[in-house]
C-alpha cells in the first residue's frame, strides 16, 4: 500500500493532473530564470540609455532634464503596448500554435532591438529618429507580450506545496540578474571610452548584446516548451490561451486585484533602478561611473534578497510577505527625500536599501492573487496580470518621479511610493474578503 499511496500524495502535493508524471521543478526554474533575465536585461539597457544616451543623441535641441523626460515617456510605451501584445499573441497561439507565437515574437523583438542599435540620431534623421525610437520601443513591448511561455505557471503547479513560494521566486530572480548585466556593461563602456566616443557609437553595443541574449534565450525556451513532455504538461495542466475578452469577463476582478496587490513592489521597481541615476545625473551630485558601480552592488543585494524572499514566504506565507514588505516600502518612502537629497553616501544608502526591499517584495509579488484563478484561465491570466502591474506601477515611474521631484521636491516621490503601498494593502484586504465570502 505504501508504494501506491506515495505517488498519489505526491501528485496532490504538486497539483499536477492525475496520470501525469510531474516535471522537475528545478528544470523548469532554469528556463524561467533565463527567460526573465533576458527580458529584464533588454528593458534595463533601454532604461539606462534613457539617462545616459538618448537626451544627447535624440533630443539635442532641448536641455538635459527635458531630454531625459522625453526619453522616459518613450520608455513607458513598451509597458503600454505590452497588454496588447499579450492579447494579440494569445490569439495567434489559439489559431496557429505555440511555436508560431514564440517564433514570431522572437522575430519582432529581435527586429525592434536591432533597429534601436542601428538607429541614426537626431542630427542625421531629425524628428524621424524620435518617431522610429518610439516605434521600436512600442514593438519591443508588443513582442515581450508574446514571449509569455507559461513556464512560471507550470513551475507553480509542479512545485511541492511546502516549497512553492521558493520555486515561484525564480521567475522574479531574472530582474536583479538582468539589471546586474546591464549595469556591468554600461559601467565598462563609460569607464573604457571617452564621453565623445560613448555618445557617438559605444552606446549601441548594449543593444547588440540585448539582441543576441534575447535571441539565444527565446530559442532556448522555444526548444524547452515545444518538447513533447512540456507540451503535454502544459496541456494537461490546462495552461492554454483563452480570449482576452473571455478572460476579463470571467476573471476580471482577480486580474486587477492581482495587479494592484503587487503595486507597491512595481512602484518601487524603477524608483530604485532607474530614477536615482537620472536624479544624480541631472543634479551632478556624483560621477556617473560611481553610481553605476553602486548599482552593481545594489543588483547583488537584490539578488540575495530575492532568494531570501522564497525562504521568508515559505515561513510566513506569500500574502503576509507581500503585505509586510508594502508597509516597509511605505517607511522607506518617508525616508526617501532625506536620503536622495543628502550626501553621496546617503544616496548610495537609498539605492542599496531600496534593492534589499525590492528583492524581497518583488520576489513574492507574482501569484499573490492569480493563484486563485480558475486553472483554465491561469496561463493567460498570469500574463495579463503581470502586464497590468507593470503598466500601473512601473511604466511611468521614472517619468513621474523625476518630473515631480524637480518641480515639487523629493517629497512627491514619497507620495508616489506611498500610493503603491496603499493600493497593495487594499487589494490584499479585498482579496481576503472575497475569499471569505466564497467560503
Amino acid at each position: 500500500m505504501a508504494n501506491v499511496s506515495t505517488p498519489q500524495s505526491h501528485h496532490t502535493d504538486m497539483q499536477t493532473p492525475a496520470g501525469h508524471s510531474p516535471l522537475a521543478p528545478a528544470e523548469i526554474a532554469v528556463g524561467v530564470t533565463i527567460g526573465r533575465a533576458s527580458e529584464h536585461f533588454d528593458f534595463f539597457v533601454f532604461g539606462i540609455a534613457c539617462v545616459l544616451v538618448f537626451p544627447g543623441v535624440f533630443f539635442p535641441f532641448t536641455d538635459r532634464l527635458d531630454g531625459t523626460l522625453y526619453s522616459f515617456a518613450i520608455f513607458a510605451m513598451a509597458f503600454v503596448s505590452r497588454p496588447f501584445g499579450t492579447a494579440l499573441f494569445m490569439a495567434i497561439q489559439r489559431h496557429w500554435g505555440r511555436s508560431v507565437k514564440l517564433s514570431s515574437s522572437l522575430f519582432l523583438l529581435g527586429t525592434a532591438t536591432a533597429g534601436i542599435a542601428f538607429l541614426p540620431g537626431y542630427e542625421t534623421l531629425g524628428g524621424w529618429s524620435i518617431f522610429l525610437l518610439a516605434l521600436f520601443r512600442t514593438l519591443q513591448g508588443i513582442a515581450l507580450g508574446g514571449s509569455w511561455d507559461g513556464l512560471p505557471s507550470l513551475l507553480a503547479l509542479n512545485a511541492p506545496k511546502a516549497k512553492r513560494n521558493w520555486y515561484t521566486m525564480f521567475g522574479q530572480l531574472g530582474a536583479p540578474m538582468g539589471f546586474l548585466l546591464a549595469n556591468l556593461l554600461f559601467f565598462y563602456l563609460v569607464s573604457a571610452v571617452s564621453a565623445e566616443d560613448f555618445q557617438a557609437w559605444a552606446w549601441r553595443y548594449p543593444f547588440f548584446v540585448a539582441f543576441a541574449i534575447n535571441v539565444v534565450a527565446l530559442f532556448a525556451r522555444l526548444r524547452l516548451v515545444l518538447t513533447e513532455e512540456y507540451t503535454l504538461a502544459l496541456e494537461e495542466s490546462a495552461l492554454n490561451p483563452v480570449s482576452t475578452q473571455e478572460l476579463l469577463d470571467k476573471q476580471g476582478p482577480h486580474i486587477f486585484l492581482g495587479a494592484f496587490a503587487a503595486l507597491s513592489s512595481y512602484a518601487l521597481f524603477h524608483i530604485v533602478t532607474i530614477f536615482p541615476l537620472s536624479w544624480i545625473s541631472i543634479n551632478a551630485s556624483q560621477e556617473i561611473h560611481r553610481v553605476l558601480y553602486i548599482q552593481i552592488f545594489g543588483a547583488v543585494v537584490g539578488f540575495v534578497a530575492t532568494l531570501a524572499s522564497g525562504l521568508i514566504a515559505n515561513r510566513i506565507g506569500k500574502r503576509n510577505t507581500v503585505g509586510l514588505m508594502a508597509v516597509l516600502i511605505g517607511v522607506f518612502a518617508i525616508l526617501s527625500p532625506l536620503l536622495m537629497s543628502g550626501s553621496p553616501a546617503l544616496q548610495n544608502t537609498f539605492i542599496l536599501l531600496g534593492f534589499a526591499l525590492l528583492g524581497v517584495s518583488y520576489g513574492q509579488s507574482a501569484g499573490t492573487v492569480t493563484a486563485k484563478l480558475e486553472r483554465r484561465y491561469r496561463y493567460a491570466g498570469a500574463a495579463l496580470t503581470s502586464d497590468f502591474a507593470w503598466l500601473f506601477g512601473a511604466a511611468f515611474a521614472p517619468l513621474i518621479a523625476l518630473g515631480v521631484s524637480v518641480h515639487f521636491g523629493l517629497a512627491a516621490v514619497s507620495l508616489y511610493l506611498l500610493s503603491g503601498t496603499i493600493c497593495t494593502l487594499l487589494a490584499l484586504r479585498i482579496s481576503r474578503s472575497l475569499e471569505g465570502q466564497a467560503q
